[in-house]
């Protein structure tokens, strides 16, 4: 098992309800391939990009640590791409 932090930039024009849904799945993607959450939250809320992504200037930034096995990172990361809310993803391996 591996330490790992995702950072997810969101669509800023979410509602509140929509924010929570959202948020509890990509946690769920986590859970949903053998990964144990250690930390999980908003980590900036509506801050501007350095560029345009999907006409939009301004993201929600989400940030997860997690320890999870190898094989089960290109697996969560199809989930994120498949979820027309989120705009960027990043997965890091923690040292």
């Amino acid at each position: 098992m591996n330490k790992y932090e995702v950072m997810a930039v969101v669509k800023p024009d979410l509602s509140d309800e929509e924010k929570k849904v959202l948020f509890k799945q990509i946690d769920d993607a986590v859970i949903k391939y053998k990964g144990e959450i250690s930390q999980s939250g908003v980590w900036a809320e509506n801050r501007k990009l350095c560029f345009p992504i999907s006409k939009f200037n301004e993201g929600i930034y989400y940030l997860v640590a997690f320890t999870a096995p190898s094989a089960a990172i290109k697996e969560i990361r199809s989930t994120y791409k498949l979820n027309e809310n989120i705009l960027r993803v990043l997965v890091t391996l923690m040292s």
